[in-house]
């Protein structure tokens, strides 16, 4: 081979590997693609204070969340846990980011706070929804604002003098006005709910007596007078004076934290305006 041939190869290689390299630094490299739901801090009603020390949630006043993502939808259509009734709660497990937290000990507030802070995280504050005008019984189409729903974190007497007072673990000590009994009890969570639904349908299947009431501070209180025995509290709170039982009622109700699910609507057809319960449908997770 002739030098000026030499010469022409060794130009033509090196202007191939420079357009060769060129090509690799102006293609980009494809970037993986992922995304990671962000999370948002939620206000528990209860602040924590009704939590036993030892719970994850003990005076904390808030709980982490994950943002609901299109496989957390999967949970809400799932025919097994739409069946058994644990589809909600499959979704809050899934959500909540401290994986200690078990979703039956939630105080029901709590619970109900969770519930609506994944509803306008996943889609958004409002709520199209049919409801029944209760003054003119016409149906009108109404939208709730999910964000302007309040908690109600319970009331305390702050009163030394007062009848009820809050204990380290997160119960309650009442002292009943006829009796004269100390009567201990704690609030509602997802497990007793569980319990109490379990003996209400074993009550209507035997056709038993309603005992919604009584079976309610059965599951609520812990101890009368010290007494921790559960057949001798049960034995107590069915021959408990009336106004103790009433009493202790309307204990548990003023120190419960929930969330104000009630919101004025105006009804399209008579101009009334109403009060009305935000109604939990379908429509709720899986709005049009």
């Amino acid at each position: 081979m002739s030098r000026n041939k030499q010469r022409t190869a060794a130009k033509n290689v090196d202007a191939t590997a420079a357009t060769t390299a060129a090509t690799a630094e102006a293609t980009p490299v494809p970037a993986t693609l992922s995304y990671v739901a962000p999370t948002e801090f939620v206000e528990l009603p209860s602040r924590g204070k009704f939590y036993s020390a030892d719970h994850p949630l003990h005076n904390k006043e808030v709980i982490e969340m994950r943002y609901m993502t299109a496989k957390d939808e999967d949970i809400l259509t799932s025919p097994a846990l739409l069946r058994n009734g644990m589809a909600i709660d499959r979704l809050i497990e899934n959500l909540i980011v401290d994986k200690n937290i078990r979703v039956k000990e939630l105080l029901l507030g709590d619970k109900n706070a969770v519930i609506l802070a994944a509803r306008v995280s996943g889609y958004g504050e409002d709520y199209a929804v049919t409801v029944t005008c209760p003054n003119c019984e016409a149906t009108i189409e109404h939208t709730f604002n999910l964000s302007e729903i309040p908690h109600e974190t319970g009331v305390l007497p702050e009163d030394d003098n007062e009848s009820i007072y809050l204990t380290e673990e997160g119960t309650f000590i009442a002292t009943l006005p006829k009796s004269q009994y100390d009567a201990e009890f704690k609030l509602l969570n997802g497990d007793d709910e569980d319990y109490l639904e379990k003996v209400a349908l074993k009550t209507k299947k035997l056709n038993l007596p309603e005992a919604s009431a009584t079976n309610l501070l059965k599951r609520l209180v812990i101890s009368i007078n010290g007494v921790n025995v559960p057949s001798e509290i049960a034995n107590f709170i069915d021959n408990m004076p009336a106004q103790d039982a009433r009493f202790l009622r309307a204990c548990v109700q003023t120190v419960t934290p929930n969330v104000d699910m009630t919101q004025e609507v105006e009804c399209s057809s008579c101009g009334t305006t109403s009060e009305m319960a935000v109604p939990f449908t379908s429509e709720f997770f899986w709005p049009n």
